[in-house]
């Protein structure tokens, strides 16, 4: 099969699956209840500033929820492609000391001007529950329902570009349903100039 044959089908793949993950994801934000909800809308350009190669520098807490965290600080590498004009966007990024890499998908609602942000881990094959939101010129905010060793507990993730070429995300997770939060990882990311 020619390199761009390869290409168009796993194009073709990418764009299925990101069509799947819309409906779905608009079935599951009927049943969110997620904090600040007025405030999760976006626009189809808020990941333009994205595309393209980065590394970073991840700090992950070793364990959650303890008065006395330690945390452990490794690299990634990051690339994300964009399709459909903006209304579709993926990114993998590959964690070498770690041993594993993750792919995140992500789909905008034009009507609803919400992103739905999809997580595949490559240790488990599982697409995780989705994050909404977007951003508010360079601050994005996104929530969502998730779990933390078989406890339920609210996501939420901050985004924060700093242009030119650097970028912050941190996760935390809620046990009390967003009143209180616990950072558990942030990125650091910087662009890769050509």
């Amino acid at each position: 099969m020619t390199e761009t044959r390869l290409n168009l089908t796993r194009r073709s793949a990418i764009l299925a699956v990101a069509a799947a993950m819309s409906a779905a994801a608009a079935r599951a934000d009927e049943r969110r209840t997620t904090p600040l909800d007025a405030e999760l809308t976006g626009d189809v350009h808020d990941f333009d500033y994205h595309i393209g190669d980065w590394t970073l520098v991840n700090r992950r807490l070793k364990k959650r929820w303890t008065k006395n965290p330690e945390w452990d600080e490794f690299s990634g590498t990051d690339r994300y492609v964009q399709y459909l004009g903006g209304i579709a966007n993926v990114d993998e990024v590959v964690f070498p000391t770690k041993g594993f890499s993750g792919l995140t998908v992500r789909t905008f609602d034009l009507e609803r001007k919400l992103w739905s942000t999809y997580w595949i881990n490559s240790r488990n094959g599982i697409m995780e529950a989705p994050m909404f939101g977007g951003f508010r010129g360079n601050h994005g905010l996104f929530y969502g329902d998730d779990t933390d060793d078989g406890r339920p507990v609210k996501a939420r993730y901050l985004r924060e570009k700093l242009p030119p070429d650097r970028e912050r995300w941190e996760q935390a997770f809620s046990l009390d349903g967003g009143t209180t939060w616990e950072t558990n990882w942030t990125a650091d990311f910087t662009r890769v100039r050509s």
